[in-house]
């Protein structure tokens, strides 16, 4: 899976305000900072799967379901102390669905898929006898990804700004200034 489908938090620009604070506050400080990343990658994945069924991406729910945390396909990783949290998706379709693709490979005009029709419902089974005939065409891209990343980052950058502002007073205080 491409990394073009996992938004990564990191704070590396921000170690020298964490080292003081971690050194008035020590170990709360960073499980306060690790509560609250974690807390923000559970949001982040909300806003994907809220923008994915807003541009009503065509989804058995795997790829909508691989946007929490814990699920199949999900990826959930925490490093550097609880400091980095990356957050993603490997489900194989998801850059095709997000960025847009072609139905059939390049010189085909048409393709075979097999599979069963419940009513406007396709189901794909590479045993079925019926199925659909794809023609070549063009399928534009939801884009659900880049727009999840654009609002999340606003909301990111003024839920950073309150708790850093909420961390100081908090933890500054404890240090005794």
């Amino acid at each position: 899976m491409a990394r073009d489908n996992v938004f990564e938090f990191d704070f590396s620009d921000f170690n020298e305000y964490f080292k003081l604070l971690d050194n008035i506050a020590r170990k709360d400080f960073k499980e306060a900072v690790a509560s609250w990343l974690e807390a923000s990658g559970f949001e982040f994945l909300s806003v994907v799967q809220d923008e994915i069924i807003r541009r009503r991406v065509v989804d058995t729910r795997l790829l909508l379901n691989s946007f929490q945390k814990g699920k199949d396909e999900n990826i959930w990783e925490t490093k550097d102390g609880g400091l980095t949290l990356i957050v993603g998706t490997n489900v194989e379709y998801a850059g095709y669905v997000n960025d847009g693709h072609w139905t059939c490979k390049k010189g085909e005009k048409s393709r075979w898929v097999p599979g069963e029709w419940n009513g406007n419902t396709f189901t794909y089974n590479p045993s079925a006898k019926t199925g659909m005939l794809l023609k070549q065409r063009y399928i534009d891209g939801a884009h659900f990804w880049e727009a999840g990343i654009r609002i999340f980052e606003r909301m990111f950058r003024i839920s950073v700004e309150r708790k850093m502002e909420q961390w100081r007073n908090h933890y500054w205080r404890r240090g005794g200034r």
